[in-house]
């Protein structure tokens, strides 16, 4: 043990130096598994200031990682924690994504074509209405009308729940077509087939379709869907049959999208008739014009581009459509996104406060300015300017909040730390009326492609850290969607692809991962035939607003004289002995009043108390880290 006065800080180059206070084994209760008793088991330490570097470390070569983030620490305010992987409820293994590798989902796909309509003005504000209004007399649809509602924001979502059950009216149609042909003899029977969906042109859509497509009000690409089943189901037969399909006898191959298309659209010739819709086949489309102005078409037209809205999906019993041909002007929207350091904004609080409310369903009382402060603005990291050599991107390093404003209105913040080597997101609170831009996922595709751009400033910024990822519990999976992805090893702190330790992590929550990578890496016949074998299924599908978050830790966490177990065997000492470096506890520097002289100060019992603390800090903060930070005893400010 060195005091301060026999040793001079052992810091960077960088300004500033870490210094913590070590809160020893914590217990709280688990705000992931929602458990009833303190089954939540951390180290934890204050932290008075903390360096970027010993934070996370600049350096690109993984051997050398000697930072608290790489080892599995995060923040909570300026309360740094590690769980204890093999006791604690829910092992939380840290999660990260190299930037430029980064392969976009179809989802994360539709989520920015999502904002990038509502910023055209083409979804959800002022556009197009219809309507269905429910007639007792008949179960079909008599007639198309003209119509203009300039409904206001509050009527939107009734406009669009009556727009999609039109959708969901037309893809009932269309099915009880395909059972016709079933039923004749023109589809195979005895499979299954696919069911339709229709999908809504947009106005901005219409406008760079060919001349002719103005009146294109609906769309499904079901026959494409329906040729591809029917030609697996003849190829998978053991005698080629000739199967009679418009007049074309055809072998080997079974009827081609735009011939489905052609059926279907001669089927519904009846709905046509009785709804005032014009339903035409276009090279393998099925196309529903208004028949207010008759579109002069061409068969070989392709509408490929048109825009794939999801449509929920309702019950549509009978009625007639009613349409507007006439389109008000789109309002378009202006999206913003700054960066700042994180201070206290009271605008940002009032987001907050009104997220965790509403969101969250926390009491009033509960959200304080005190526990916000706490949580996402306090932080112990010591910021770094840019230096202009490439070294530090323009903002610098350290704690900031990324504000997300429409139309100059504050709708979301993504709370993150930017280091040496990453951008580390915590926490993202948004507003709720926003709810259907997935303003979680936009925020982490948005974080992402920040990464990329500023790895021109600074070459070592390459991965984008989502927290814990949390394997045990169902709603924090979906940071795995977010590929290729890697999680970090609990006791060698080497990174194994997620793909690896997914089928592991679905037998126990707690695994020596490296283990089963370096088998890997060996080709070993087990591991890799069940990581071969692993099917995504529950991937991606949380909330659509799903956000990277660490656990706010409550009073009693956050409180460095809270309940603790050093009394308790070590076991990351005992169990955990492989791969463990070794250090010797008198390089830790050691700050405190009356700490000058230790051998004078303390008795031989609290000698021997505090090397025992000193020794399970050692282990779980790693020895060369131990000897960089200064060790803060008591309050020694």
């Amino acid at each position: 043990m060195r005091s301060e006065a026999s040793s001079s800080s052992n810091n960077s180059n960088r300004k500033g130096e870490t210094v913590v206070g070590d809160c020893g084994t914590c217990r709280s209760s688990c705000g992931y598994c929602k458990s009833s008793g303190r089954t939540s088991i951390t180290h934890g330490l204050w932290a008075y200031s903390v360096t970027v570097d010993d934070y996370q470390v600049p350096f690109l070569f993984e051997a050398l990682l000697t930072d608290l983030l790489d080892r599995g620490w995060r923040r909570s305010g300026s309360f740094l924690y590690k769980p204890d992987m093999e006791r604690t409820c829910c092992p939380s293994y840290t999660i990260r994504l190299r930037a430029s590798d980064f392969a976009p989902s179809k989802e994360q796909r539709r989520v920015s074509r999502r904002m990038q309509r509502f910023l055209d003005g083409t979804v959800d504000v002022e556009k197009k209405s219809v309507e269905l209004i429910k007639d007792p007399s008949t179960s079909n649809c008599n007639k198309v009308s003209s119509s203009v509602e300039n409904n206001s924001l509050s009527h939107n979502n009734e406009e669009n729940n009556k727009e999609e059950e039109i959708l969901q009216f037309l893809s009932g149609q269309i099915d009880n077509a395909v059972q016709l042909c079933i039923v004749s003899g023109q589809f195979l029977s005895g499979i299954q087939l696919p069911k339709a969906s229709v999908k809504k042109v947009s106005q901005a859509k219409r406008k760079l379709l060919v001349e002719g497509m103005e009146n294109l009000l609906y769309t499904s690409n079901i026959a494409f869907q329906l040729a591809a089943t029917l030609n697996r189901a003849q190829l998978a037969e053991k005698d080629v049959q000739q199967i009679r399909v418009f007049g074309q006898s055809i072998e080997d191959t079974g009827p081609s999208p735009k011939i489905i298309a052609a059926k279907l659209a001669s089927s519904l010739i009846q709905l046509a008739e009785t709804s005032g819709l014009s339903i035409r086949a276009c090279n393998g489309h099925l196309n529903f014009y208004s028949a207010m102005k008759q579109a002069s078409l061409d068969e070989d037209v392709h509408i490929g581009t048109v825009s794939k809205e999801s449509a929920k999906t309702c019950e549509s019993k009978g009625g007639c459509l009613k349409n507007s041909s006439e389109h008000p002007q789109a309002k378009r929207h202006k999206l913003q996104i700054r960066l700042k350091r994180s201070s206290f904004d009271p605008q940002e609080f009032e987001l907050y406060r009104r997220y965790q409310i509403k969101v969250h369903n926390d009491k009033p009382d509960q959200v304080t300015e005190t526990s916000y402060r706490r949580f996402l603005v306090d932080s112990p990291l010591v910021f770094v300017p840019p230096s202009g050599d490439d070294t530090v991107p323009p903002c610098g390093f350290g704690s900031f909040h990324q504000q997300y404003l429409i139309d100059d209105r504050l709708v979301a913040v993504g709370v993150i730390d930017i280091l040496p080597r990453c951008l580390s997101s915590k926490y993202l609170f948004w507003d709720p009326d926003y709810a259907f831009l997935s303003l979680g996922k936009y925020s982490a595709l948005q974080e992402i492609s920040w990464v990329k751009e500023n790895q021109t400033h600074c070459p070592t910024l390459q991965y984008y850290y989502l927290g814990y990822y949390i394997h045990s519990c169902r709603k924090m999976r979906y940071k795995a969607a977010y590929h290729p992805s890697e999680l970090l090893c609990p006791l060698r702190y080497q990174w194994v692809p997620y793909d690896i330790a997914r089928p592991l992590l679905d037998r126990k929550p707690y695994v020596v991962l490296s283990d089963f990578a370096s088998l890997q890496n060996e080709s070993s016949p087990c591991i890799s035939e069940n990581v071969m074998g692993c099917q995504h299924d529950d991937i991606g599908q949380g909330d659509s607003n799903d956000v990277r978050m660490d656990y706010d830790y409550d009073d009693e966490m956050l409180d460095p004289e809270s309940e603790s177990d050093d009394d308790e065997p070590d076991t990351e000492t005992s169990r955990q002995t492989v791969g463990v470096e070794d250090g010797d506890i008198s390089n830790i520097v050691i700050r405190g009043q009356g700490t000058r002289d230790i051998q004078r100060v303390f008795g031989p019992i609290q000698r021997r108390s505090l090397e025992s603390q000193l020794r399970k800090y050692m282990k779980v903060v790693g020895a060369e880290l131990s000897e960089r930070m200064v060790y803060a005893l008591g309050s020694y400010l």
